[in-house]
């Protein structure tokens, strides 16, 4: 689904949102309250410009509208590979957006995120995955790493991974293995008006995902150790 088809099954016609190059950004009104958009299209490879330009947006809204809610709709194919933002410590920058995201949800900021088409790797991770709550259309590609790539990080033989893949969300690509280790809380389908309204309404800061991986038998042992840790 590309963004405009989105932001109209969303909003109809009551949102301000434009694109400028790969960026999204703007404002919706929806159930009588405004909402902050902000995210970003075409596949988006996050380079300095890009993490700062949407850090703005998230700041901006910080600063002017106390409690706004924000939607950040996620299209990327992770960060920008280039020597330029390399030199210029793209990881910084990236890091700056996540912090922003995680401001506004301090400040009492509703954050949702929605993956509507491609996130991969820490475009993701810096972006949807800070939301109090990540969710996905269904026709969503979601991945940290490819097979082969992977393969070449682990040292463990492709053909292997790909059966592992079979039986262990944590190294298959797709939606559905998201939601099974917590990492997305639920699939939109259908009336995208009805689940935005729901997830708004369901809106925490509590982060439940290590929760949801081992109630929903994607990641069995991660509650357990996080709880380990904290009563350590």
């Amino acid at each position: 689904m590309n963004w405009e088809t989105l932001l109209a099954a969303l909003f109809g016609n009551s949102h301000e949102v434009k694109r400028d190059g790969d960026l999204l950004s703007g404002s919706a009104e929806f159930n009588g309250r405004t909402l902050t958009v902000v995210g970003t299209t075409n596949h988006a490879a996050i380079g300095v410009e890009l993490a700062l330009a949407q850090a703005r947006v998230v700041l901006n809204t910080v600063r002017e509208y106390p409690g706004r809610g924000i939607l950040l709709l996620v299209d990327t194919q992770g960060q920008r590979l280039r020597h330029r933002d390399e030199l210029l410590g793209i990881n910084r920058y990236m890091a700056h957006m996540g912090c922003c995201v995680e401001l506004a949800r301090r400040q009492h900021h509703p954050v949702i995120g929605l993956v509507y088409d491609q996130a991969l790797s820490g475009g993701f991770i810096t972006s949807g995955l800070m939301a109090d709550a990540c969710y996905a259309l269904p026709e969503a590609e979601i991945r940290v790493m490819r097979l082969p790539a992977m393969a070449r990080v682990t040292k463990i033989d492709e053909q292997r991974l790909a059966e592992l893949s079979k039986s262990n969300p944590v190294f298959a690509p797709g939606v559905e293995n998201y939601v099974a280790m917590g990492g997305i809380r639920a699939l939109w389908s259908g009336d995208l008006k009805a689940c935005l309204s729901a997830a708004l309404l369901d809106a925490s800061t509590l982060d439940a995902r290590a929760a949801d991986g081992a109630a929903r038998g994607g990641r069995r042992l991660a509650a357990q150790v996080t709880a380990r840790v904290v009563n350590a």
